[in-house]
Order: structure tokens, then C-alpha cells, then sequence
């Protein structure tokens, strides 16, 4: 679970340390308080786009700072991933927005985004008000039925995918063999022109890398033998000499002190001894042949002028060769070569037929089990009579997806027959729909944390009761995070934070602070009353909180039953 938030610097927040708890973690505060900047720091450090606009200002950097308890199953899922927790299962996820860029860490390793999103991935799940308008398009229930049936799904995904990219080459292969003759011919002339072409070059690999280093030596001949020529009379003098027969004169005066200068020197007198007849053997090598040089010249050309024509190394140049050799013998065998493709992309079509079947029968079975299971979210969510369905459409052509498509078909009242969720759903249906389909989600996939900024949208009363008992619910097996404005749900909290925005030293700050029970009571007194909190709405906002106690209490008896 995520058990602390650190913010520094970003947007009106100064410093901000938060502790959650297990269980369900309310925040309120006032509209424009910044309960938005507070999730949008999370969002950030799981990996969101950054702007440079979100520093503080006067501040070089903004910072923010999460971290996880994990459990033995997620230390598991995150070391299949290279991702390590500490001995207490600890993982810290850290970003800091600079200017220019930003930087995203993992228990202090550094990771792209990418990297960021996909380990983050295993640990919360975020869900803000936009993605209810995202139920508004049928593209995107396909995507959650097969998240929700990954683990069968996944894999018949993948040969469907794999099926259709060789369909689409063969597709595309046999496009090329509708030419006519002349087209045909022209193209033949050209291969073999170019076939030719190199093939008369005579290229080798690293034949370029030998060419340019002769060359270097060619025109630096002149340089080359002035400069070995001093390095030559440099070793070749007699100094060691002479000093080696001075230290021979002496060293029967002193043997135990000269004998390992003596000895350092005839090394050297040897060693430079070798070293002059190297030097002298490599200048009587180092001729300069104009011939010679005019070949490798001229070869070191006509090489680069093949590898700007037909690839940039000779590797490149050799495997176009091979390109257009394939393409010429098709041409040279254009009846036979275009009855194979095309019996090819027969047989691709028929698997990717059988393939795409499958998956639309998988698909089929795994909808039945997903909105099963979002119909029993939308009863606990005041949706008394609802029916809820999935209907699939099969396209008039592949895709790497299938051949199918589907939409989510709801009636929410009795009498009234199933349509199109898009068609009937208000906003605040949709939040509710929503709610179920991330609580199914989230169960699916063992995610830990879920955060719902305003899952309260567009209801009120009776529902906003119903929707917190079921936030209740998802509570006590996952930690739960939820910006609200209803009462009734904050009322359900295990822990309650608010959010103020005011004045300090000249400067507007937004702080957030974890309160008491007395404080909870008072905050919900607020919410119900607005401007003006009276006696009798303190006092409603006391019964709210122990009527809450009591719901939860019912809750998690009838989870212990069950």
C-alpha cells in the first residue's frame, strides 16, 4: 500500500508529508483548496507528464516522493521485474521536475518514464473524472474485457497479433506482383543494373576500414617519414652507451650500489637497441608508391559510392545485393512466384480466421463472467433492476485485434430495453458504472492502492449512501484513497485528511493535515451545513459518523461470514 506522500515545491504546496493508512483515506477541503495538486503529485510521480509550470515559484525544482509496503506476492511480481524492496518490503518512488527536465528514480536507480509507469502499474491504480467520459466510446470496452480477462486473453492476443503482421506482409507482397509487363520489365533492366553494379565491385566487409587506412598513410607519407626519421636519432644516439661504460668504471667502488643501476641501464642500452631497428625497418618500409596510392584512391571512391547509393556500410551494400536478387528472381518467375503468394496468404488468411475465432469465443465467455460481476457493483450502487450486458459486432475486415468488436449495453430500468451505455448513461450513472468496472478491475488484478478523485460526480442522497458502502467494501481488502464533497462518503473514512489553501508570510500555500475524530466530526458538519455550521448540524454530522461506524462494522462481519 502507498503509506506516505511527499510534496515540496510544487504548485502552491511548500512542504507537504502525508501518512496514509490501510483502509479508506478520505480528503476534503474547500473548492480551489488544491485537493487536485495533491492526487496530481501522485499522478506525477507515477510517471505523468510534467510541466515546468508546476514549480513553485522562486524554486529551482519541485519534488515528489512515494512510498509502498509491499507484500510477499508484489515483492515477487516486482523482483520478476529487476525491481528490489528492501528487507522491510519497502519500494520508494521519487521524481523531480526541473526546468528543463525531469528525473524519475526507483529505490534511488534512475528509470525512464516507461519504466516508471510499468512498475507503478503493479501498485495503484488511478482513476479521475475524465475516464467516466471514456465509457462514453465503445473503442474502449473492448480494452476492458480483455484487461479484465488478461490471463486467458493475453496470450490468444498475441498469436492473433503475430497471425495478422504476416497476413499484412503477404497482402502487401502480392500488391507488388500487380504490375503489367512493361512495368514489369523496366523493373527487371533496373535489378539487374544494380545487381550488376555491385556485384562487379567485388566488395568485402571491412574492406573500407583497410582503404581508409592506407590512404591516411599515403597522403601522410611525407609527415610520417620526418617524424619516425627524428624519433629514430633520438634512440639511436650512444647515451645510455656512454653512460653504461661511466658506471662500469666506477662500480668496483661501490658493486652493492651500482649493481641495480648498472643492471636498469643495460635494459635500457638493449631496449633502445631493439627499439632503433624497429623504427629503422619501418622506414625503409615507408616507400611511396604513386601508383599505388592512385588505386586505393580510386577504390576508396568507387566503395563510398556504392555504400551512398545502396546503404551506408558495405554490410548495408551486400545485404541490398541479396535484396534485389530475391526481387529479380520473383520478377524473372512472376506467374509462379504471384500463384505462391498468393496460396500463402490463403492459408495466413485461413489461420488468422481461426485464430481471430478463438478469440471472439474467449472474448465472449470472459464477458459473461465481467458484466456478471459489474452487475452485482451496480446493485450494491443503487441500481435496483439494472441489466447489464456485452453485445459483439464482428468487423468487415482483420485487425491486429481481432475481427471483433464490442459494446456495453445497459437498462437501468425496469421495462426499458437494453441500449447502448453511451446512449443512456447521465454522469452520474456513468460514475457508478465506472466505480464498478474499476472494482472488478482492481480485483482482477491484486492492485493494492486505488485512488478515485470525485467518484461522487452527479449524485447525491440515497446513492452517494450506496456508493460509500461500496468503497467501504473495496476498503477492506485494498487501501482506497478518495477525494469527495459528500458527506456520506467521507463520513466512512478510517482516515481523514483535509486540504486549506491561505495565506502565509505573503504567499498563497495549500497544506494538508490528517484529523481527529472530533475534527472529522466537524469537517463533516461543514460539508452538510456549507457557510454556516449549527448545533443541529453538528449533531447530524455526529450521528452520520457513528451510523458510518455501525455500516462498517456490518461490512466487515459479513466479509469475515463470506
Amino acid at each position: 500500500m502507498l503509506f506516505y506522500l511527499h510534496v515540496k515545491n510544487l504548485a502552491l504546496i511548500d512542504s507537504a508529508e502525508v501518512e496514509f493508512t490501510d483502509g479508506l483515506n478520505i480528503l476534503t477541503g474547500e473548492t480551489g483548496a488544491g485537493k487536485s495538486i495533491v492526487l496530481g503529485s501522485v499522478s506525477l510521480a507515477l510517471g505523468a507528464k510534467a510541466s515546468r509550470d508546476l514549480i513553485r515559484q522562486g524554486c529551482d525544482s519541485a519534488w515528489v516522493e512515494l512510498c509502498f509496503a509491499v507484500d510477499e506476492n508484489k515483492r515477487r511480481e516486482l523482483e520478476a521485474r529487476e525491481i528490489y524492496p528492501d528487507e522491510d518490503g519497502l519500494v520508494i518512488i521519487s521524481r523531480k521536475i526541473l526546468p528543463s527536465r525531469t528525473i524519475s528514480r526507483i529505490n534511488d536507480e534512475t528509470v525512464t518514464s516507461a519504466r516508471l509507469r510499468e512498475i507503478t502499474g503493479l501498485l495503484i491504480e488511478m482513476h479521475g473524472q475524465h475516464e467516466n467520459q471514456s465509457l462514453m466510446s465503445h473503442l474502449r470496452h473492448l480494452d476492458i474485457l480483455d484487461e479484465y480477462g488478461k490471463a486467458v486473453l493475453g496470450p490468444m492476443r498475441q498469436e492473433v497479433a503475430a497471425a495478422y503482421r504476416k497476413y499484412a506482409e503477404l497482402r502487401k507482397k502480392l500488391d507488388m506482383f500487380q504490375a503489367d509487363g512493361e512495368s514489369r520489365l523496366r523493373e527487371m533492366d533496373f535489378c539487374r543494373y544494380e545487381i550488376g553494379e555491385i556485384e562487379s565491385a567485388a566488395l568485402r566487409e571491412g574492406e573500407e576500414e583497410e582503404l581508409s587506412a592506407l590512404y591516411r598513410r599515403f597522403s601522410n607519407g611525407k609527415k610520417l617519414g620526418e617524424n619516425m626519421a627524428q624519433a629514430y636519432e633520438a634512440v639511436s644516439q650512444d647515451a645510455v652507451s656512454h653512460a653504461l661504460r661511466a658506471v662500469d668504471a666506477v662500480l668496483q667502488y661501490d658493486r652493492e650500489g651500482l649493481s641495480q643501476i648498472r643492471d636498469e641501464m643495460g635494459d635500457a642500452e638493449a631496449l633502445l637497441g631493439e627499439l632503433a631497428r624497429d623504427i629503422s625497418s619501418y622506414l625503409e618500409q615507408l616507400t611511396f608508391d604513386e601508383e599505388e596510392f592512385r588505386r586505393v584512391e580510386e577504390r576508396l571512391d568507387q566503395v563510398r559510392t556504392l555504400e551512398g547509393k545502396y546503404g551506408r556500410t558495405i554490410g548495408d551494400v551486400l545485404r541490398y545485393l541479396e535484396e534485389k536478387k530475391v526481387r529479380l528472381r520473383e520478377l524473372e518467375n512472376y506467374d509462379a512466384r504471384r500463384e505462391e503468394t498468393q496460396a500463402e496468404l490463403k492459408e495466413a488468411e485461413r489461420n488468422l480466421e481461426l485464430l481471430s475465432s478463438a478469440l471472439f469465443e474467449a472474448r465472449r465467455r470472459e464477458a459473461e463472467s465481467l458484466t456478471e460481476k459489474i452487475k452485482e457493483g451496480l446493485l450494491d450502487l443503487n441500481f435496483p433492476d439494472v441489466k447489464f450486458t456485452m453485445e459483439f459486432r464482428r468487423l468487415d475486415h482483420f485487425t491486429p485485434n481481432g475481427f471483433d468488436e464490442a459494446e456495453f449495453m445497459i437498462s437501468a430500468n425496469p421495462g426499458e430495453p437494453l441500449r447502448p451505455l453511451s446512449q443512456v448513461a447521465s454522469g452520474g450513472e456513468l460514475s457508478r458504472v465506472m466505480l464498478a468496472v474499476k472494482t472488478v478491475l482492481a480485483e482482477a488484478d491484486q492492485v493494492p492502492t486505488l485512488i478515485f478523485d470525485e467518484i461522487d460526480a452527479g449524485i447525491s442522497g440515497r446513492t452517494a449512501q450506496m456508493v460509500s458502502e461500496k468503497l467501504g467494501v473495496i476498503a477492506k481488502c485494498r487501501q482506497v484513497i478518495c477525494i469527495t464533497h459528500l458527506p456520506q462518503i467521507a463520513a466512512m473514512a478510517d482516515r481523514h485528511f483535509v486540504i486549506r489553501k491561505g495565506a502565509e508570510s505573503g504567499r498563497t500555500i495549500t497544506t494538508i493535515r490528517a484529523l481527529k475524530e472530533d475534527e472529522m466530526t466537524e469537517e463533516l458538519a461543514r460539508l452538510l451545513g456549507g457557510a454556516e455550521i449549527t448545533d443541529t448540524v453538528r449533531k447530524n454530522a455526529r450521528e452520520m459518523k457513528q451510523l458510518a461506524k455501525k455500516r462498517k462494522q456490518k461490512l466487515t462481519e459479513k466479509r469475515d461470514q463470506n
